[in-house]
């Protein structure tokens, strides 16, 4: 019979390969949204491509995550703090998935209107509200391994800056639709875009929540600071 400090010991070995995973996945969903938003700005169609392809790459880790932690729950049965442990792996890598398919879908429609001429600045603009994302989820990626309930919650905080971000994009994109009929398709795909990434910024929220759930054992039991939508906010966007 194995002693339960060799179980203990086990079970931490674990926790750490797969928080390893957690992190690997993590640091490829910044990629995605840097190089999507950049392929973007640069009218780099051969880059857009390669951010769908590479989607293949996170879609996989997330379903050895799953599989992995799955497996830890029936082979190990681990109770309180440390089940709280295995469960907040499940819906971390799950928003980071989501987070990844946004990506993909800015590089989609990236490929959509490569040919269409530039609206005045737009995507500079959005790959400035992408990187606060970008720098929103490194932070709560440290919160998850450092088991820091205080920078989660100013994570979680931040996400009204990403909404007012994109409150204020929508209505210039109105602005340009209205000015010249000929920015209407491409601003349209530029607004799904821009949902696209506020939605990124509420799923490295929904992580945030789940990082405080995991270091206080409760889920914040104020309601998500959110901005006040827009009349175009239907759907994902996906």
């Amino acid at each position: 019979m194995p002693s339960s400090e060799h179980i203990v010991s086990s079970f931490d070995r674990d926790l750490e390969a797969i928080q390893a995973q957690i992190m690997r996945m993590g640091g490829l969903v910044e990629e995605a949204i840097s190089r999507a938003t950049e392929a973007l700005e640069t009218r780099d169609v051969e880059q857009a491509r390669a951010v769908r392809a590479g989607d293949s790459a996170i879609d996989a880790l997330e379903e050895q995550v799953n599989e992995e932690a799955a497996r830890i729950i029936a082979q190990r049965q681990p109770i309180a703090t440390d089940l709280r442990t295995v469960l907040t792996v499940f819906r971390v890598s799950t928003n980071l998935e989501r987070i990844g398919d946004y990506a993909k879908n800015i590089a989609k429609r990236t490929e959509t209107i490569i040919d269409s001429p530039p609206v005045n600045g737009t995507a500079a603009s959005l790959r400035r509200m992408a990187r606060q994302v970008e720098l929103m989820l490194k932070d709560v990626l440290d919160a998850y391994i450092q088991r820091d309930a205080v920078l989660a919650a100013d994570v979680r905080a931040r996400d009204r800056d990403v909404d007012q971000m994109y409150s204020a994009l929508f209505r210039e994109y109105l602005t340009f639709m209205m000015e010249d009929p000929r920015n209407i398709t491409t601003c349209m795909h530029l607004h799904f875009m821009a949902k696209n990434i506020e939605r990124m910024g509420d799923h490295v929220t929904s992580i945030a929540e789940q990082v405080i759930y995991l270091v206080t054992g409760e889920l914040p039991d104020d309601d998500r600071p959110k901005q006040d939508g827009t009349a175009l906010d239907a759907g994902h966007g996906l």
